[in-house]
């Protein structure tokens, strides 16, 4: 049963980040093996940590179109699907990207100052796939790259046995956990390169864990270096992102997913509880979270929760999220509960109310979260998946200083200086520079700028 509480009884730390990384030693070896012998370390880990390590990791772009064609064939709700999620995805990108201006303007007589917004040469996509492949993460992550425009969009993604191959590797007992199959065709996920394929990545790697980090930030003998790194992985990814920070840009550190739904009495128990679930079974450590001025809802929903996780499918993992990181927070009031909702600064804020002032209300009074969703049908699956919004959000507290992967991580927002050699302005501007740089012992600045007086 998933833990109900006043507001008053909440513990602090609650509150607080949670940080499941830490500094992983070996990451740090990866990262320099990587960098310093390239594409012989690559092959390496892969026959170390994954079920299959191929001659050559570049996919095709043939075996990508060949994975989209046979997703259209055979599994026809998919692909349509997933053209849907990426044409609403760009849309709203594209719009993102209309947003960030560039213009100059005179500041002062003769003095032009300017900003341009201009795209990363190359942007580098981390596609996780583990239990559940991440076929939607390709479309949030390579989407906005492509409507910022970005030149080139290369992915990796961890390697799976191709077609060709399997007989042999079932031959030999290969190709599972702990077994690696070594020399074959380079393959993924189908799914996520039917995706790949879709969004228009430029190559795709057949490359997993922190050495496919390690390969996009320094880049190797196959795998071209990258200006900015995005996409979700596990703890040992997240630790190499933050290594490699500084050498590339990053789109955040993520942690495990977390929603907060503030729901007053005109929320539906059943809803509520499904929300709670589909963000449960992500993780044992997802944290679901509801925030409520009703304790008669909160009970319905703690019921609901009960009745859902008997049938649910992914039972095991929801449930051990709902017993150990889920709760429901009983406040005296809605302020409160945005109050609540602020200070954990959610990746996902759902508000379980119907329309009108008071849902209004509520909305302007919270301001930390990395989306928000508004009224009771916008469920959070539907930003997961396929709404425009980006699914790749700050968690763990980040929310208080950071929005999710859009546009502008893709873009460099620069500035740009013009003058009119002896307006008013530029004077002006000369005799100030000329002071500052008396003032800070820099004869060399000085002389730069009153040299432009005559």
């Amino acid at each position: 049963m998933i833990k109900i509480q006043k507001y008053s009884e909440v513990e602090d730390s609650f509150f607080n980040g949670r940080d499941f990384g830490g500094s992983i030693d070996v990451v740090k070896d990866v990262l320099n093996d990587v960098k310093n012998r390239g594409d012989e370390a690559l092959a390496e880990y892969g026959a170390k940590f994954d079920v299959s390590a191929p001659a050559s990791i570049e996919i095709p772009r043939s075996e990508l179109e060949a994975a989209a064609e046979k997703m259209k064939r055979e599994n026809p709700k998919l692909y349509d699907a997933l053209c849907y999620s990426h044409d609403l995805a760009l849309r709203f990108a594209k719009k993102q990207a209309e947003s960030f201006d560039n213009f100059e303007m005179e500041l002062e007589p003769g003095v032009f100052t300017g900003q341009k917004n201009i795209p990363v040469d190359r942007a580098g996509v981390y596609v996780p796939a583990g239990r559940f492949p991440l076929v939607s993460t390709v479309v949030m992550t390579v989407t906005p790259a492509v409507a910022a425009g970005v030149k080139e969009i290369i992915l990796c993604t961890p390697p799976r046995v191709h077609p060709d191959d399997k007989a042999e590797a079932e031959k030999k007992g290969l190709g599972v956990p702990g077994k690696t199959f070594v020399g074959g065709k380079a393959y993924a996920d189908e799914n996520i390169m039917a995706a790949a394929h879709i969004c228009g990545v430029t190559k795709a790697f057949a490359c997993g864990g922190s050495q496919a980090i390690g390969a996009l930030a320094f880049g190797t003998q196959s795998v071209p270096r990258t200006d900015v790194i995005v996409g979700p992985g596990n703890k040992f990814v997240a630790e190499a992102k933050k290594l490699v920070y500084g050498t590339v840009g990053i789109d955040m550190v993520a942690g495990p997913t977390e929603v907060f739904i503030i729901a007053d009495k005109s929320a539906n128990p059943s809803w509520v509880a499904a929300d709670l679930l589909a963000q449960a079974e992500h993780d044992v450590v997802a944290q679901p979270v509801m925030a409520t001025d009703s304790e008669e809802l909160a009970k319905k929903v703690a019921e609901e929760i009960e009745k859902q996780l008997a049938v649910l499918e992914t039972r095991a993992t929801a449930e051990q999220s709902i017993k150990n990181c889920g709760r429901i927070i009983v406040c005296d009031n809605l302020e409160q509960a945005a109050e609540a909702a602020n200070r954990k600064a959610p990746e996902h804020l759902e508000l379980a109310m119907d329309e009108g002032e008071e849902r209004d209300r509520i909305a302007e009074l919270c301001h930390n979260y990395g989306s928000l969703f508004i009224g009771h049908g916008s469920a959070e699956v539907f930003g997961d998946y396929a709404a425009g919004l980006n699914h790749t959000l700050p968690t763990s507290g980040s929310a208080r200083f950071t929005g999710g992967l859009s546009v502008r991580v893709f873009l460099k927002t620069v500035t740009t200086l013009r003058t009119v050699p002896g307006s008013k302005g530029a004077v002006a501007s000369a005799v100030a520079a000329g002071n500052l740089g008396d003032a800070e012992g820099l004869a060399g600045h000085a002389k730069a700028a009153r040299i432009r007086l005559g």
